[in-house]
């Protein structure tokens, strides 16, 4: 089976990640598996799914959620490296 990507989506504010994420997971067959308040108001939401799937659910998410307020970043790993696991819960 192949690796799944991760994807990550950082906005400042919870209201602007809950729009990102109904419409990242409304717009590709992803499962969101986990978020993080990083502090200052900015908040991390963490998908996973092919990579495909990862990069269109991100296109959507950041797209919804500059309509409503700021993303700061968008990053889609690729068949990330077992050891990124132990960085968070998250990553399961």
């Amino acid at each position: 089976m192949a690796k799944q990507a991760i994807g990550i989506i950082e906005t400042k504010g919870l209201i602007a990640l809950l729009e990102a994420s109904d419409a990242a997971l409304k717009a590709a067959d992803i499962k969101m598996t986990g978020w993080d308040k990083i502090g200052s108001g900015l908040v991390t939401g963490f998908f996973t799914g092919d990579v495909a799937a990862v990069k269109a659910g991100l296109d959507a998410a950041a797209s919804a959620a500059s309509n409503l307020g700021t993303v700061t970043s968008v990053q889609v790993i690729p068949r990330p490296h077992d050891d990124l696991s132990k960085l968070g819960a998250w990553m399961s």
